[in-house]
């Protein structure tokens, strides 16, 4: 996508055709993982499709983390929904994190799955995400800029001791 604090692109939307595909894997491998990153954010929010801004969370792959003993469980789970593994700089000195991808005619899907236990919470549609507060510490180590709308809010809110789940402020611009 670029700088996502770009002021030209700062009103882009999502591909709404990317934004399904991405959400029926979501949901589809919803029993085996828990979700990070952008679309944690984007469970965690209340619904907002139509109006899925890329300065709200990132979109461009889909985290996530599974439990060390549920990946064996994960990995045919992958490969019939046609993913395959795709090397990463990280697999020399990672023993923990695995990227898989799918290219078809719904387009690419790109996967970033991190075998490990993180505390987690139900969000929108029955799918975990990263517990908030942790979610938050993984920027500027496992995910990208913390400058997006989800993220701002959610760092806001917790400061007050407010839950961000379900808040609307995750996919709202601050005045």
């Amino acid at each position: 996508m670029g700088d996502p604090r770009n002021p030209k692109r700062v009103e882009e939307r999502w591909n709404t055709e990317r934004l399904r595909v991405g959400e029926a894997e979501v949901l589809a491998l919803a029993p085996w993982v828990t979700v990070s990153g952008g679309w944690a954010w984007h469970f965690m929010a209340p619904p907002h499709e139509g109006n899925e801004l890329k300065r709200f969370h990132d979109h461009k792959d889909v985290d996530l983390f599974v439990e060390p003993a549920r990946f064996p469980e994960l990995l045919p789970v992958l490969t019939a929904r046609g993913y395959h593994r795709v090397w990463t700089r990280f697999d020399a000195t990672s023993t923990y994190f695995y990227r898989y991808a799918r290219h078809d005619a719904a387009g690419k899907v790109l996967l970033d799955v991190f075998v490990r236990h993180v505390p987690s919470v139900e969000a929108r549609g029955g799918v975990r995400v990263v517990e908030p507060s942790t979610l938050i510490s993984f920027y500027g180590d496992l995910h990208g800029t913390d400058a997006r709308v989800s993220v701002l809010a959610a760092r806001a809110l917790l400061a007050r001791g407010e839950s961000p789940l379900g808040r609307v402020e995750l996919v709202t611009w601050p005045e």
